[in-house]
């Protein structure tokens, strides 16, 4: 396999720019070198898409993708000062749009604040996901979406099948939720098997995951061992609430959570993050995202610019 040359400058970048944006620029300068190859070189996809056979990440763009990508999203995990917080924290947020009431013309404008502002992704509901990838396509924001939503109380199989259609539509990340009934009654077995049915299915199609555990509703040690749980079936980041239960991110959770799942699973925290200070303190515990629909006030606030009432919330 030829060599990517990537420059002494590239690094020097790496140093002193946005880490997020950053690698998603290295990523597709990775990937594009791996498609060429495995187009020749690996007959393990279908549709263009990795098959997870275990045929070698280097021959196959679509696998490789979706490590560079999870990776990308860790560079910051571990707990940050408050001047390290970037100005520009626009790389950290996934807009979100998840009321039952959204409409078609509210997700295009979602989705033009997501190019205007360089957001990691958008965050919207399941029929809504054909629309962003259009939307989206060739911008570099993310599509999320959400599966076993918001009580996450789907069989297991409803829940793969969710993550696949979605997948098939052009989703690019899965927000999914726990079974907190069988972690509350301590079935782990059930509790892991049912994430890791989602994240090999995401995981088929180069998707990301995000397991929502629903913190306002658990004890610290369920936390804990939610968060275990979802590293152990193979997450790619661990989430805090869904935004519709009880209570949503605390730092105290996101710090618990970061403890528990180390510097190598990223942490999302959503759920009541209305502006740049909370999403800051959040930042400063561990997360390594945030969900927010107010994601163009947060932005503004953090560049010292005016923030106009109701900008970008929804």
């Amino acid at each position: 396999m030829g060599r990517v040359d990537f420059s002494v400058c590239l690094f020097s970048r790496l140093l002193v720019a946005n880490l997020s944006l950053l690698v998603n620029d290295l990523t597709d300068v990775i990937v594009r070198a791996l498609q060429a190859q495995s187009r020749q070189a690996c007959d393990a996809t279908v549709d263009g898409l990795c098959v997870d056979c275990d045929v070698c990440a280097t021959l196959c763009a679509g696998r490789a993708r979706h490590i560079l990508d999870a990776g990308a999203a860790r560079l910051t995990a571990r707990g940050v000062n408050a001047s390290d917080v970037p100005r520009d924290i626009a790389g950290f947020i996934d807009h979100t749009l998840l009321k039952p009431e959204a409409t078609s013309a509210e997700i295009e404008k979602l989705c033009q604040e997501a190019r205007a502002y360089h957001f990691a992704a958008v965050c919207v509901n399941p029929p809504f996901v054909k629309q962003c990838a259009d939307l989206l396509r060739g911008s570099g924001v993310g599509v999320a979406t959400v599966v076993g939503f918001p009580l996450g109380a789907h069989t297991t199989a409803t829940k793969v099948f969710e993550t696949e259609q979605a997948c098939v539509d052009g989703a690019t990340e899965i927000d999914m939720v726990i079974n907190v009934g069988a972690l509350k009654a301590r079935r782990d077995d059930l509790v892991r098997d049912d994430i890791r049915g989602v994240v090999q299915a995401a995981h088929r199609a180069g998707a990301l995951v995000k397991v929502i555990i629903e913190t306002a509703l658990l004890t610290d040690e369920e936390k804990a061992r939610a968060s275990r749980l979802a590293q152990q079936a193979g997450a790619d980041f661990v989430k805090t609430s869904t935004g519709f239960g009880p209570g949503g991110a605390t730092a105290h959770d996101v710090a618990l959570m970061r403890e528990t799942v180390g510097p190598n699973v990223g942490v999302k925290a959503a759920g009541g993050v209305r502006d740049f200070k909370q999403a800051q303190e959040l930042i400063q515990a561990g997360a390594t995202r945030i969900g927010a629909s107010a994601g163009v006030k947060i932005v503004q606030a953090a560049r010292g610019e005016k923030v106009e009432a109701g900008t970008g919330k929804y």
